[in-house]
């Protein structure tokens, strides 16, 4: 039975991969500071012995815990968020990744980086493949994150090639799913929570900006499937549905599917926020065997129902 320890554990993500991996017969270790999660992501999870939460920042403490894998997912995701604070973001991307990276050394564990789809910026090349540098502005409002995502990267091929320490890393695309928090800011729990309460949904820009969204089960397999390939496969790897929609189509499958004639109200398009958003995922395909399942219309049915009871 492995010991595994999952950063960011109490988030979105985090807390289905913290299940996923119970499933799996494992002793998790999760940790999370909970600036931007809720307890009650974990807590059909606490009745497990095999489970253990521990509250902290992983950027200001170290662990001294014994494990054989590390899953690090800690940082705030959603551009609200990770701007509320920008500078603890950083020093999440930063000194957290460089606390665990020692943790990942001093236990000899493999340890698997979430980076992010924001690391290619406002993207010139479409879809996007992991060969593309990126353009990102270095000094905007989103840098902390994109930047701090791509600092992160850096020091995992570091540690990678001056300590031959097993490393993997996954760069994530749009996820949605349960357990996404009503007032993330992101586009998909924004839509369904401004529906479900009768508010207008908000639409940054015209609508005619794209991403590509994919469930989160689907999403947690294609980490665990990571995590669990091939020593030589390190990665980058794109994770995500390549399935693309505008923001306005979107809008309206949520509105129609909630049955609502909600009213749509346009505002400025944040800075640097990126125009198109789309993986090419034929390295997952090809190394990892994977390919998102989950269709955006039963993805969408499952992620309304969660709201709909959180606002009931």
């Amino acid at each position: 039975m492995k010991t595994i320890l999952v950063t960011g554990g109490v988030g979105f993500i985090g807390s289905h991969l913290c299940n996923f991996l119970l499933k799996k017969k494992n002793n998790i270790i999760c940790v999370d500071n909970l600036h931007t999660s809720n307890l009650s992501n974990i807590k059909k999870l606490e009745k497990f012995k095999n489970f253990k939460f521990i509250k902290k920042n992983i950027f200001s403490s170290k662990l001294n815990i014994k494990v054989s894998e590390i899953y690090h997912l800690a940082c705030p995701a959603s551009p609200k968020n990770y701007q509320e604070n920008p500078v603890n973001t950083i020093k999440t991307n930063v000194l957290g990744t460089i606390n665990m990276l020692d943790l990942a050394k001093k236990n000899r564990a493999k340890i698997l980086l979430t980076s992010t789809s924001e690391v290619y910026g406002d993207p010139l090349e479409h879809p996007q493949k992991e060969d593309y540098w990126g353009n990102v502005n270095p000094i905007g409002v989103r840098s902390c994150y994109d930047e701090g995502k791509r600092c992160a990267e850096t020091l995992f091929y570091d540690y990678y090639r001056q300590y031959n320490l097993k490393i993997k890393i996954v760069r994530i695309f749009n996820t949605y799913g349960p357990n996404m928090s009503f007032n993330d800011g992101r586009v998909v729990s924004n839509f369904i929570g401004q529906c479900l309460i009768g508010k207008p949904i908000t639409i940054y820009g015209k609508g005619l900006q794209t991403r590509s969204f994919c469930y989160v089960d689907d999403m947690v397999k294609g980490i665990y499937k990571m995590m669990n390939s091939n020593d030589k496969v390190v990665g980058p790897i794109n994770l995500g549905n390549p399935d693309e929609h505008t923001i306005i189509e979107l809008a309206k499958k949520i509105s129609q599917k909630l049955n609502k004639k909600s009213k749509i109200i346009y505002k400025a398009l944040p800075k640097d926020d990126p125009i198109k958003r789309k993986p090419n995922i034929n390295k997952a395909k090809t190394q990892l065997k994977w390919l998102p399942k989950v269709s955006i219309d039963e993805g969408l049915d499952k992620t309304i129902s969660y709201f709909s009871k959180l606002v009931q």
